[in-house]
This record gives C-alpha cells, structure tokens and sequence, in this order.
C-alpha cells in the first residue's frame, strides 16, 4: 500500500478506535447499575468478542494458526490490555474518576518515551500534540465522588496507562508478530484477557454470571464485546502499525471526547464551558498533528 494510504487509513482507524473505545459509557453504566460486578462484565465482554471475533474469522475461511515462539507475546498482549482495564477500574475506588481518566490519558506520554528509549524520536510537532491534548484532558476532567485521593489510586491508574502504552508500542515494533493480522492478534489478547478476569472472579468467589438477570443486560453485554471492545481493538492494532503507537496514542483522545458527549447526551450529565474549551483544545490538537505529519 503507497505510503499516503497506508497513513490515512491509520488516522481514520486511529479515530475509530478511540470514538468506538469511548462508547464504554453507553453500555457499562446500564450494567453498573443493575449490579453486574465489574470482573463479571469484563469476562462476558472480552469472551463474546472473542467468539464473535473468531466466527468472523471462521466464515471467511481464516488461519488460527500462530508459530509457537509467538503465543507468549500474543498472551503478553492481552494481559497488557486486559491489565489496563482491571488496573483503571481498581483505580476508582481510592481516588475521584476525573484524576484517574487525567493519569490514565498519560500513556500518550509514556509511548513517546518509550519510542525514545527504543531510538525513535517523536517529532516537535508530536510532542507539541501531546501536550495539548494532555492539557485539554485536564479540563475535561472534574472531581467527582468525596475528592479523597490515596496514593495507592494514582499508582494504579499510572499502571493502567503503562499497560496500555507497552501495548501500543510492542504491536507496533515487535518483528515476531509482524506476520500476524491483526484479526488474530485481537482474537489472542481477547482470549487472554478472558482467561485472566475468569481466574480472578474464580478466587474472589461469587458466580460468573451474577447480575445478569435480563434480555438488556445481555444486549448491552453484546453491545460492549462489539464496539468498544472488537472493534475498538482491530482498530488499535491497524493503526499503530500503519502511523506508529506515537500518533496513535494522540488520537485516543476521541476516547474521553466520545464518552463525556454520551454522558451528556444520553445520561443528561453536565456539559461546563470549562468542559468545552477542553474538547476544542484537544481537536486542534489532533488537527494540529494530522496536518503537519501530511506535509512531512
């Protein structure tokens, strides 16, 4: 693919992962609400996806198959991902959501350092887009909750972000997954993810399915495997191998930008005008980065 297409495709997915990955709101509150556990939705998310996932892959006739010497980075990738999840959600109950979605939206930062550690160096441009976008974070994060802050809180959700960076970058620099389409990859981390959320609910105790009691906390169950999850996941890994996990990174902020417009649109929240400025420094931001790269 010539190169102009293979970095437009990249942004386009890049912005798709992010708006796909923001939807969590949409499906998760309804379930949060009826009393799912946190574990539990996690399992029947990552699991249906999975099975999804590998049905679309049946059909069109795809190879499962991985070299041997490739299964333990697949599992390291999904424990990576399914560690950020369960690390941002352990992070909720010692310190307010809006610090911890702030500290989280910090592995744009730790994917430049890490690329720099590797001998790859973001440029002015990149880092100007992660600074305003950070600092477009900031505003659209509030307090929330008793505003009580425990430092076990902030170094989880650090962890959440880490996690989420190694991500994005092994995706993208590994050369023993280079051959691996980014259908299976998905599949494996997914598969991972499921068997890590299962052993843990297994050990805290409690049934699997505690909770789910209704046809909409299955839809909404569905609804959470597909978009933010399936989708949200080939879009990652396409994108980070078509502009790097750097740029990648920036574009995740449709993320916080999806989920506060659902928040307001479909759970009445709140939107401030400290809230908005916040949403249109973090677009110039990406518009900003999208138009320089162009003219490299």
């Amino acid at each position: 693919m010539h190169i102009e297409g293979r970095r437009f495709y990249g942004i386009a997915a890049g912005i798709i992962a992010g708006i796909s990955y923001g939807t969590n709101p949409l499906f998760a509150k309804p379930l949060l609400d009826s009393g799912v556990p946190v574990l539990v939705m996690l399992f029947f998310r990552y699991t249906i996806s999975a099975v999804l996932l590998a049905s679309w892959m049946l059909l069109r006739k795809e190879s499962f198959a991985v070299k041997q010497q490739q299964l333990g980075l697949l599992a390291l990738l999904g424990l990576l991902f399914a560690g950020s999840s369960l690390f941002l959600f352990f992070s909720y109950e010692f310190i307010p959501s809006g610090l911890a979605t702030t500290l989280v939206y910090l592995y744009p930062v730790f994917v430049a350092l890490i690329m720099v550690f590797l001998r790859f160096y973001p440029s002015w441009q990149t880092w100007i887009s992660i600074g305003a976008t950070f600092a477009g974070i900031l505003l659209l994060s509030k307090p929330s909750g008793n505003g009580e802050v425990q430092f076990i809180g902030i170094f989880l959700a650090i962890l959440s972000a880490l996690s989420y960076a190694f991500y994005l970058v092994i995706v993208n620099r590994s050369k023993r997954i280079k051959q691996v389409s980014e259908r299976s990859l998905t599949l494996y981390a997914l598969l991972t993810g499921a068997c890590l959320f299962a052993s843990i609910r297994a050990i805290q105790g409690g049934s699997i399915i505690h909770g789910i009691d209704s046809f909409s906390d299955w839809g909404n169950l569905l609804g959470l495997a597909v978009v933010p999850t399936m989708i949200s996941l080939l879009a990652l890994a396409l994108s980070s191998r078509y502009i790097g996990p750097t740029k990648t990174s920036i574009l995740g902020v449709f993320e916080p930008l999806t989920a506060i417009m659902i928040g307001t649109l479909m759970f009445k929240e709140p939107l401030t005008g400290k809230m908005l400025a916040g949403i249109a420094i973090c677009v110039a931001a990406v518009i900003f980065m999208i138009a320089r790269s162009g003219k490299k």
